[in-house]
């Protein structure tokens, strides 16, 4: 098995690193990189203004890494008095580490449909909601809120931004290389690669490798473009992928 990690930096080289320790051969090939969000500035004040047990979602762990120095450059604490809820386990600890703060997140699978399960957002109507997110994105979440009564708001802490590659060149170097494994961890990366990948290197190579991805939705996505060997982790974090690739 010789794996192509396809999730931005710092997770995919983390990913890789344990790979090779682990005997396995890996490559880092990132597809997204991130940058500050245009609403990013904004962040204090959105929070200031909402009201105590009002709720935040924070959606990746990417918004705190943006988030925290602008917290810190206005001198603003993240308030104790609203609830806080992230997508996953990564994200919850990362928040949790600079708020000290208790943060709900799904136990089971990190994804929108399992957090909209959690019983602190069954009963919320009339509350406001702020969602910290990249651009675009988790649209499930802000709608269903709504749905319950709830006044949703979103915040753009982060941008992605597809990285430029020769689709051919690279074709021709991971087919070369004998890469049969994909790890693959968002529905655009998904549209990405295969957008990338020239027709003749996908059908001659990109479908027939095996693809590790993070959710039931995203396997139906990537059968959709074609691919037949899917295999999905349980999370979407390093760990849960290394038991998926083992």
């Amino acid at each position: 098995m010789t794996i192509l990690v396809t999730r931005p930096s710092p997770a995919g080289e983390e990913l890789v690193s344990r790979l090779r320790a682990l005997g396995q051969v890996a490559y880092s090939f990132p597809l997204i990189e991130f940058s500050p969000g245009r609403q990013l500035e904004q962040l204090p004040e959105r929070l200031a203004a909402l009201s105590p047990g009002d709720l935040v979602f924070v959606l990746s762990q990417h918004v705190v890494h943006y988030a925290q120095p602008v917290m810190q450059r206005n001198r603003m604490k993240w308030r104790e008095n609203l609830s806080w809820f992230a997508i996953g386990r990564t994200t919850a600890l990362a928040l949790h580490t600079v708020s000290h703060l208790p943060v709900r997140y799904p136990l089971d699978r990190e994804t929108s449909e399992v957090l909209l399960q959690l019983p602190e957002l069954q009963n919320v109507a009339g509350k406001r909601a702020l969602i910290l997110r990249g651009n675009g994105g988790r649209e499930l979440i802000g709608n269903n809120l709504a749905s319950r009564g709830v006044k949703v708001d979103f915040c753009e802490c982060y941008q992605r931004c597809a990285k430029i590659y020769d689709g051919t060149e690279e074709a021709f170097r991971w087919r070369d290389r004998g890469i049969n494994t994909l790890v693959v961890t968002s529905g655009e990366m998904l549209q990405q690669l295969y957008t990338l990948i020239p027709e003749w290197y996908r059908t001659d190579w990109l479908l027939h490798c095996r693809l590790v991805v993070v959710s039931e939705r995203l396997a139906i996505v990537a059968r959709d473009l074609g691919w037949q060997d899917i295999r999905v982790a349980d999370n979407a974090d390093n760990d849960a992928l290394l038991r998926a690739l083992q």
